[in-house]
């Protein structure tokens, strides 16, 4: 049992490392795929060599940058936001809806097969199903009268009628049965 639960144990451990090395791959991801946008986006800056209204220039035009970036920033978190709020309004028209709606309680409902069959096919077609048309009508007295009561060692007639030399007489009995 110790082998056992140690067994489960090193797996959990080796699960758990396993998903710890995918964790730590998918964050050195994310920094790579940082750093490779960042590379594309963003020209290095060259300041060595520049005067100093070329540098106010310079200044200018990254804070004109950096505003087209905010407003870009902004719209999209107002988007968010809206997308957001719609998202709520509509769960809590959902949950709404299902308080207001109760199911009703279900009752059983006899309906026989003609009523069945005329559902099914309309009211154009008579047909009348009777099941019970095809049953054989079976006399509870006759099938009482037909076997006789034995009362006896219940281990002689176990054995009389046990293997196929059994079902042999119990088939021929049946055959010479009393006459109708």
């Amino acid at each position: 049992m110790k082998i056992h639960n140690s067994k489960k144990i090193t797996g959990c451990s080796l699960l758990l490392a396993k998903a710890k090395e995918e964790l730590d791959q998918e964050i050195v991801d994310k920094e790579e795929e940082k750093e490779r946008y960042l590379t594309e986006r963003v020209p290095p800056l060259r300041t060595s060599g520049l005067s100093y209204n070329e540098l106010q220039e310079l200044c200018r035009e990254l804070h004109a940058k950096i505003d087209v970036v905010d407003e870009e920033r902004y719209d999209i978190e107002a988007k968010v936001i809206h997308n957001t709020r719609e998202i709520q309004d509509l769960n809590m028209k959902v949950f709404d809806l299902r308080g207001k709606f109760k199911r009703p309680n279900l009752r059983r409902v006899r309906v026989s097969a003609d009523a069945i069959l005329r559902s099914l096919l309309g009211s154009k077609h008579k047909v009348s199903m009777d099941l019970r048309a095809n049953l054989k009508s079976v006399k509870k007295e006759d099938t009482e009268k037909e076997r006789p009561v034995e009362v006896g060692d219940w281990r002689k007639n176990v054995e009389a009628m046990s293997g196929m030399e059994g079902r042999k007489k119990m088939f021929d009995a049946a055959k010479s049965g009393p006459p109708q």
